[in-house]
């Protein structure tokens, strides 16, 4: 989510105070990327589609989780042992409502508009980091270290 004024929205994890990261979500069954894209801005951030648009994707960002992590995941699939995401560039128009963390599954404390070159690393995980910095690359043309 890109602002008018170029910053990328970024969200603290309301059960990891520290943890930054961008609004994001799982792809249900039947549902396209594009399809849980929408549904999942609107559940975590209250924006409808009308608020903001589609200006491009990215598919094939791959991580895995480590051990630790690996086993409080659900046995989804026998072979369950990371993710691989696509991520959208959304620009939110100028007359969208505030971000409204306060919904019925509350995921974030709080959120911020930050430019791409202040996006931290640190907020991360270790085994995140590799993704985000590919992604503030592919979309922001943005070497963070």
């Amino acid at each position: 989510m890109v602002n008018s004024n170029g910053e990328l929205l970024i969200c603290e994890r309301l059960l990891n105070p520290g943890a930054w990261q961008f609004p994001q979500g799982g792809v249900d069954d039947g549902e396209s990327p594009e399809e849980a894209i929408l549904r999942e801005i609107e559940e975590e951030i209250g924006l409808k589609p009308e608020h903001y648009a589609i200006e491009k994707s990215k598919s094939g960002y791959r991580y895995d989780y480590p051990d630790e992590v690996r086993s409080m995941k659900p046995a989804r699939k026998a072979q369950f042992i990371g993710q691989e995401q696509t991520y959208f560039l959304c620009r939110v128009s100028d007359e969208a409502p505030e971000v409204n963390l306060v919904q019925e599954h509350q995921e974030f404390s709080q959120a911020r508009w930050i430019h791409p070159e202040d996006f931290d690393l640190q907020w991360l995980p270790d085994f995140k980091r590799e993704v985000y910095r590919e992604v503030m690359r592919d979309f922001f043309s943005c070497i963070i270290i």
